[in-house]
């Protein structure tokens, strides 16, 4: 009977913690639960996120359910707080995804020339496909998103994008030129379309219904994760990796995993391992969310105060770290062919900008930045989040009209009392506190793609 009810144990415990693990000290769970955490943050981050945009929301928050569009009718305001770091260059048109059982039949829009780009990115956050202007041009048409283990026939001549994960988001932004021009996007938003292979061809259904001002908008997706508990952050892991396969360059990792007992297709409950593991991963948690956050300090910094984002962005290879540090402070950014984004918190002495202070950011003619498509300078608030301001203007960049001075240089105000007289048309409003600004290039010059090109300091005046 000894011999039973141990036999019983033991298997007990290989159903809750996986036949894979192995007994292991608190300190080699913490360190191999540090690593399971960046490496797991991306995924989950997507996944709590997916489930906000396609739930009903508050008033003026697009959603829909899988496989439809939602588009946004106006650039976001400080009450978005869907993604970090939002823009206010573009009309988003986003959809999730999910071919599992079959193809997605895409319809995009003629843009008449004007710049758009509709990346695909998968449960991973890697963005494996890019369709708009610099790769597919700007005449439309249709294309095929199929899963990953998917081999069936589709129409003739149809363009193929195979999505590494059964699902993913999609992110679509059309140069939007300031409020005056949202009827004009508006038109070419209706041009966005998706279908299941089975129904190509078939009437599309009406869009979702409003949604009353009344439902409560959600925590914001980052938050949610910053206070998942560990147990159910790591369970969740494992139920993702079900439907979501590994890149195939991760078997190090997914084998070094295997010792905790988190192996795709393996459901993990924290509560049913040894009481080392628990408090191991209880600290790899609390420890994995700060070095994610604290990626920052190591992002390069020019001379003048801006973070330039190197190694990768958009795809990531193996670079776990860099990828959960995106997800965490922009996730959805675009490769650097489409889009960079020079961040910068200091000022050219290295002090923390705020709005207490006044500052001047100056472009020389020769400094203007370089990018084919549009560049704007946009204003962000200690939370990564747009800061309601008098005007209501989160943004500022080469389609307003802009005072240019007599030398073809450029002055742009920041501060959060207003300028006062011609000054204003180059004001960009701060919040009282702390802030921090992102430019956008889309379409950057190799210069800045390579290097070559950096923004001018923050210069304070007051």
């Amino acid at each position: 009977m000894r011999r039973i009810l141990a036999m019983i144990a033991l298997a007990a415990m290989l159903l809750g913690r996986g036949a894979w693990a192995r007994p292991v000290s608190e300190d080699e769970a913490y360190a191999i639960g540090l690593d399971a955490y960046v490496y797991a943050y991306p995924l989950v981050l997507m996944e709590v996120t997916r489930r906000v945009a396609t739930s009903p929301g508050g008033a003026g928050r697009p959603y829909a359910p899988m496989n439809r569009f939602a588009h946004m009718r106006t650039y976001p305001d400080a009450s978005f707080k869907d993604v970090v770091r939002p823009n206010a260059d573009t009309l988003y048109s986003t959809l999730w995804y999910d071919v599992s059982d079959q193809p997605l039949i895409l319809t995009l829009p003629d843009t008449g020339g004007r710049y758009h780009v509709v990346p695909l990115m998968d449960m991973w956050t890697d963005v494996f496909a890019t369709l708009g202007t610099r790769t597919t041009g700007s005449g439309g048409g249709k294309v095929a998103i199929v899963g990953p283990h998917w081999n069936g026939k589709l129409p003739a001549a149809l363009r193929i994008v195979r999505s590494p994960t059964a699902s993913g988001w999609i992110i679509g932004r059309v140069q939007t030129n300031g409020p005056a021009d949202y009827d004009h996007v508006h038109a070419i938003q209706k041009g966005f379309a998706a279908a299941p292979l089975s129904g190509l061809n078939k009437p599309v259904a009406a869009g979702p219904p409003a949604v009353p001002a009344a439902v409560a908008a959600p925590l914001p997706p980052v938050v949610q994760v910053a206070q998942m508990k560990p147990d159910a952050f790591f369970a969740l892991f494992a139920e993702l990796l079900k439907r979501n396969p590994p890149h195939a360059s991760d078997y190090a990792m997914l084998l070094r995993m295997e010792a905790l007992g988190l192996v795709p297709g393996k459901p993990f409950d924290l509560a049913q391992t040894d009481p080392a593991m628990q408090r191991g991963l209880a600290r790899a948690a609390q420890d994995g969310l700060r070095r994610i956050t604290d990626r920052r300090k190591a992002v390069p910094v020019t001379r003048a105060g801006w973070n330039v984002l190197g190694g990768a962005v958009g795809v990531y290879g193996n670079d776990y770290l860099q990828r959960a540090f995106i997800a965490f402070a922009g996730l959805g950014a675009l490769p650097p062919e489409e889009a960079v984004y020079p961040m910068v918190r200091l000022d050219g002495d290295g002090v923390p900008l705020t709005g207490a202070s006044q500052y001047v950011l100056h472009f020389a003619k020769d400094e203007i930045p370089p990018a084919d498509a549009f560049w704007s300078l946009t204003m962000y608030g200690e939370d990564q989040f747009f800061v309601a301001n008098p005007i209501n203007r989160f943004a500022i960049g080469d389609r307003d009209k802009l005072a240019f001075n007599p030398d073809g240089s450029l002055d742009l105000y920041i501060q959060n009392e207003r300028p006062g007289g011609d000054r204003e048309a180059n004001w960009l409003p701060a919040p009282k506190g702390p802030f921090s600004m992102n430019l956008r290039l889309y379409l950057p010059h190799r210069a800045v793609q390579e290097g070559a090109w950096s923004p001018p300091p923050v210069q304070r005046v007051r």
